[in-house]
């Protein structure tokens, strides 16, 4: 009786921080995100098509090399034990990655402009690699094509300007449903704005990366910073696919919201 208070007391913990999470994703852009996204969109106006064509076909090449390429070294899918179970599990997963995050980026940072520059591709290796550990932990296979494509919304969504979180996140609801419609070509996924969104979202952070000196420091705080960030990101999105999937658990908290 009293592990299953316990049980029921973390559920409706967890569901309550769900629908803090969810708020956010769907909340307005304020004034200063939609200026500095029209800025940020003014300065990509300058930029020649040529090069936003070569900067998506690289990160569209390195992120499916990773995603989408050869089999990933990754913990098999862990059966279900409870929520509270998985977010400890997913806890353990995302401080494991933010440590090797950091120590990668205060290593590059210290390396000058060329070493700053080869973070962005280890960075994003890391980052896939530690959203195939979550899912794992979740109970999801990941050599299913269409929880790839989920992996690749996560970090869509944890990396998107304002105005673009709301439908990245709006797209992800309902996953079992909506998955049934996506088509199973991966060269439709819009590459050009994942690409574009990621960039503008970590250009201003990163930078200070290539900064001789205070390069090391600001590159391991970032990173961290980065992936707890997608971690977090992961979890809340995944617990949503649980939440979803135990309709009972739902109608519950929401009774209880109401009482």
């Amino acid at each position: 009786m009293y592990l299953y208070k316990n049980v029921v007391l973390y559920e409706e913990k967890m569901t309550g921080e769900l629908r803090k999470w969810q708020k956010r994703m769907l909340r307005k852009p304020s004034y200063l995100n939609r200026l500095s996204k029209k800025l940020q969109d003014k300065i990509n106006s300058y930029i020649p098509e040529k090069a936003h064509k070569a900067i998506t076909s690289a990160i569209k090449q390195m992120v499916r090399g990773v995603l989408f390429g050869a089999k990933l070294v990754t913990s098999k899918p862990q059966p279900f034990q409870s929520v509270e179970q998985n977010d400890l599990a997913a806890e353990e997963k995302i401080k494991w990655y933010q440590k090797t995050a950091a120590i990668e980026g205060g290593l590059t940072g210290a390396g000058g402009i060329l070493l700053g520059l080869a973070d962005f591709p280890l960075l994003i290796s890391i980052k896939l690699k530690l959203l195939f550990d979550i899912a794992s932990v979740y109970g999801y296979q990941v050599s299913v094509f269409k929880e790839r494509l989920f992996i690749l919304h996560i970090f869509q969504l944890a990396f998107s300007s304002d105005l673009n979180r709301k439908e990245v996140y709006q797209a992800m609801t309902n996953w079992e449903e909506k998955s049934q419609l996506l088509p199973d070509d991966i060269n439709e996924f819009d590459w050009r704005r994942f690409q574009q969104e990621y960039r503008d979202y970590i250009d201003i952070a990163k930078m200070a990366q290539l900064i001789p000196v205070i390069g090391a420091p600001v590159g391991a705080v970032v990173n961290y910073r980065l992936i707890r960030k997608l971690g977090n990101t992961a979890k809340n999105a995944y617990r949503q696919r649980w939440l979803e999937q135990n309709p009972q658990l739902q109608a519950n908290y929401l009774a209880l919201k109401k009482g």
